[in-house]
Order: C-alpha cells, then structure tokens, then sequence
C-alpha cells in the first residue's frame, strides 16, 4: 500500500467548494484522468453511494469502483475503492483565511491505495506514485481555477 497527499487552497468558503464537489458526477469536469461515471445506485450523494470511474492515465485505462463511505456535509467525503486499484480516498475541506483576510478552502486530497500483483505491485506502486501525485495536484488546480 502507498499514500498520496495533495492538497490546494481555494479561493471561496468551504460551503462554496462543497457545493461544487458534492456533484461526484461533476468530477469529470475537472478530474484530468476521470474519463466518465457511472452511478450504480439511484442516489447520487451521501454514504453508500456506488459508482464506477473510467480512468486513464497514459495508456493506462481502468474502471475504478467505489463507493462513498463517510460524508459530512462541507468537510469530508470518503471513498473505498474496488476492483484493480483498491483501497481509500478522502476529500477533506478546511476553513483558511485569504491573502486578505476573506474566506478561503484548504481542500486536502488524500489516497491510500494498492496495486494488484499484475500491476507491479509494491514496484508499480513506486513507480506510480510520483504521476498520480503529479495529476492529482494539477486536478486540484484545475478545481481552484473553478473559482
């Protein structure tokens, strides 16, 4: 297993931020490697909720299942992960002051995650690292340039 942390700040209160990323099937919108979604259940927000992500990084392509596992309104959402990449994910958001004082999002991106053997794991996993923390800290910025 490995863990990526990312984190960005936003330049809008968290319940600005929430309302944007609790529209899980918006992600697409800002997530580079997030090709499409599909929900698996009728609801599309709160605990329990399934879905699968069509990912691609280079020519790696990979449906990602997971399911919402924690939700608080404006602060986390948590996700499992299923399938060739398993494990954890969690979004978690902060009250920060602006460079003048005005509200601002600390909004931290964490994975903990594990490769199947067919993957490289442990070796893949060294190797995958550093580009999912390079992707995933430009998705980030691409969700801030939302606001």
């Amino acid at each position: 297993m490995f863990t990526i942390r990312v984190s960005t700040v936003v330049p809008a209160a968290p319940a600005a931020v929430w309302e944007d990323l609790r529209h899980i099937g918006r992600h697409v919108d800002w997530m580079s490697d997030a090709e499409s979604i599909r929900f698996l259940t009728e609801d599309a927000e709160g605990v329990g909720v399934r879905f699968e992500c069509v990912t691609r990084i280079g020519p790696v392509r990979l449906i990602d299942r997971m399911e919402v596992t924690e939700w608080r309104e404006g602060e986390v959402m948590g996700i499992r992960h299923r399938g060739t990449v398993s494990g954890t994910g969690r979004f978690r958001l902060a009250p920060c002051p602006g460079p003048h004082g005005e509200p601002h999002t600390r909004f931290e991106w964490t994975e903990t995650l594990r490769l199947r053997w067919w993957m490289g794991g442990p070796l893949g996993a060294a190797a995958a690292r550093p580009v999912l923390r390079a992707v995933w800290a430009r998705n980030l910025r691409r969700f801030a340039a939302r606001f």
